[in-house]
């Protein structure tokens, strides 16, 4: 069996805004507006504090265009090897039980 990768992500968004200049999300409506993204402010902030787990490819493409990056600049992904973290309990033996005496008459 082969060990388990685990993936992982770090949403940047919120640290290359500030390399813009940009520090409120709501900077970022008009922008993504320009853009042909409707989001509400609620939905953008959420994109900014949080971290998305999912999120469309026109969106996406609009940040990187509005942030002049890439999508890995945006999202740095890790993958670790999971250890197992299940212990195994030794095998316990099967009950024993005692077997019945055989008596034999002598005569």
């Amino acid at each position: 069996m082969s060990p388990r990768r685990r993936v992982g992500y770090q949403w940047r968004l919120r640290e290359l805004m500030a390399q813009q200049g940009l520090w409120k999300t709501t900077e970022l409506v008009p922008l993504l507006r320009e853009r042909g993204v409707e989001l509400s402010s609620a939905q953008i902030y959420r994109l900014v504090a949080g971290r998305p787990e999912r999120l469309s490819l026109v969106t996406l493409a609009a940040l990187c265009d509005i942030l002049n990056c890439t999508p890995a600049d945006l999202i740095e992904t890790t993958a670790t090897t999971a250890r197992s973290t299940s212990k195994v309990k030794p095998r316990q033996p099967a009950a024993r039980r005692p077997r019945r005496a055989r008596i034999i008459d002598k005569p």
